[in-house]
């Protein structure tokens, strides 16, 4: 085959491609500022100590990521085989997501723009070795 083809680039991307147990959340409805607050919180704990933190925790942001620790949980015990146990918050961080921009009335005719922030979150779990 001849270098450069694409069949070898897929190949290549495949072979590269991250086997971590993970689980990510597109389009949340919260700031990829206040969803950091939580993720800075459970980042580099064990899954049962994150899962006591989020559950504990009053910000909004918790839920999702609480909902979302668990599916990663769920993924690597059905698709990986790895228990529960051995299993510790790898990576978990937030992009920026679209923003819907809204028109908010004020005084005197004019108009304020209000920006309704989304994110995408996703958390890594790995083994403890």
């Amino acid at each position: 085959m001849a270098k450069g083809s694409r069949s070898q680039f897929k190949r290549e991307r495949n072979a590269r491609k991250d086997t971590r147990p993970s689980a990510k959340l597109s389009y949340a409805r919260v700031s990829v500022q206040k969803a950091c607050f939580v993720l800075d919180a459970i980042r580099g704990k064990d899954v049962q100590t994150a899962l006591g933190i989020v559950a504990y925790n009053p910000r909004y942001a918790s839920t999702l990521i609480e909902k979302l620790l668990k599916s990663a949980i769920a993924n690597a015990e059905n698709n990986n085989g790895i228990s529960a146990d051995n299993l510790y918050v790898a990576e978990c961080y937030a992009n920026k997501g679209p923003t819907m921009k809204r028109i908010r009335p004020r005084a005197q005719g004019r108009a304020y723009r209000i920006e309704k922030r989304m994110s995408h979150i996703t958390i890594v779990l790995d083994e403890k070795k």
